[in-house]
């Protein structure tokens, strides 16, 4: 079993990542547990995905877009949540495999499911059993809406949870309209709580020699960052409902129009605000619009205002001119756009990996990175993999595993 408290400064140097020599044992599939696991293969830990026979992760049948020759066609989302991990299949209801998941137990630091509550039991393999094969050993179990309580039992999907758990009823042109956000946040979510809770019992086991279970799920994640708008109502009594591109509580604060296009503005301070209305001409006496919660109950009439003015500017020209007013603006970008910006790649978020089928290909980065406070050396991993072919790795796992059972690393 893995324990690295400290690394050494050669370790460091290699940009391996901070998590270099723990092992992670990744049985789930789609996109929270994967997006867990790949946080921890991001961060160098040795991350081995236990796939099903046949079939693998549900994500490599999801498409279109499908890319690749005929004979082989990876699914992009599968791509998108599986770098830096190593695929080995199983069959969980067969004796010789399950034997081999045992092994792989003794000697993980941390296994991650997202089965179905009780699932796993029934398989043999419970909290129980998993400890006292390895007493060390950090478990992370994410589900839909939680492991126990009265709902326990439903199936958890992203857009469903969204639903459920009050996203969807603020986000949207008006109440009448509830939206999804455009990519599975709550299985995002739950993964980066998961990936967060599990690295916190890493730490605490330095200290306790023990492992722990770790327990999250869409549910929790979506309702662990209503962040303002769930005290607007647990404090303020208020039912907050979706208004669009602009943000309820300060002004002006959104999405505007401009002669050819839309720009975003944020405008944070009544210092922002005396610049941004000297800028373009806005009535700073007003009563109106006095302060910011004025702004805020007057929206409609400041929202009217500043479209007037913005409609003599282009997009281009206008954020320019909110530049170099040090207003707080920006484009609305299409992902095309974000993948092409120069910011983006600076900063370390588009990789480029061999895959086995495709040849080299660019995948989102990390977006993590960290640095040697000693030298301000970058120690981010630097080296990354390709998400795998189906049991791809079997066979290096294999010796990887009997070398760790002879003892040797």
């Amino acid at each position: 079993m893995s324990s690295i408290t400290v690394q050494s400064e050669e370790t460091l140097a290699t940009g391996t990542g901070p998590l270099n020599g723990y092992v992670v044992l990744d049985l789930t599939r789609a996109l929270a547990g994967p997006h867990a696991g790949m946080m921890m293969g991001d961060l160098g830990a040795k991350v081995i995905k236990i796939e099903a026979m046949g079939t693998g992760d549900d994500t490599r049948g999801w498409g279109p877009p499908f890319v690749g020759p005929e004979d082989q066609r990876q699914a992009t989302y599968f791509l998108s949540c599986n770098r830096n991990k190593q695929s080995v299949a199983l069959n969980l209801k067969d004796e010789e495999h399950k034997a081999k998941l045992v092994e792989l137990v003794r000697h993980s630091d941390v296994l991650m499911e997202n089965f179905r509550t009780g699932v796993l039991d029934r398989l043999g393999f419970s909290v129980d059993v998993l400890h006292e094969l390895n007493p060390r050993l950090v478990i992370l179990s994410i589900t839909g809406f939680g492991h126990d309580g009265p709902e326990s039992h439903r199936s958890g999907y992203d857009q469903i949870l969204q639903g459920e758990a009050g996203l969807m009823s603020i986000t949207g042109s008006g109440p009448e309209d509830p939206q999804k956000v455009g990519v599975p946040i709550a299985d995002l979510l739950s993964g980066m709580y998961g990936a967060y809770g599990a690295l916190a019992a890493l730490l605490e086991r330095e200290s306790t020699g023990r492992g722990q279970v770790v327990r999250t799920s869409l549910l929790a994640s979506i309702i662990g960052v209503h962040a303002f708008q769930g005290t607007r109502q647990t404090v303020a009594g208020e039912n907050p409902k979706a208004i669009g591109n602009h943000h309820p509580s300060i002004a002006p604060y959104g999405l505007y129009s401009c002669s050819d296009g839309k720009v975003q503005i944020s405008i944070g301070s009544e210092k922002l605000w005396q610049a941004f209305a000297a800028k373009f001409g806005l009535p700073t006496g007003d009563p109106r619009f006095a302060s910011n919660s004025r702004r805020v109950e007057n929206r409609a009439a400041l929202n009217e205002l500043i479209e007037r003015s913005f409609s003599a500017f282009a997009a281009k020209e206008l954020l320019r001119e909110l530049d170099a007013a040090g207003i707080p603006a920006g484009k609305v970008r299409s992902i095309e756009e974000v993948y092409e910006w120069e910011q983006v790649e600076s900063q370390g978020l588009i990789v480029e990996v061999e895959h086995e089928v495709l040849g080299r290909i660019s995948l989102p980065g990390p977006p993590l990175r960290f640095f040697d406070a000693a030298t301000s050396k970058e120690t981010t991993r630097t080296a990354h993999t390709a998400p795998p072919l189906l049991d791809a790795d079997a066979a290096d796992v294999d010796r990887w595993l009997e070398n760790r059972k002879m003892g040797r690393p």
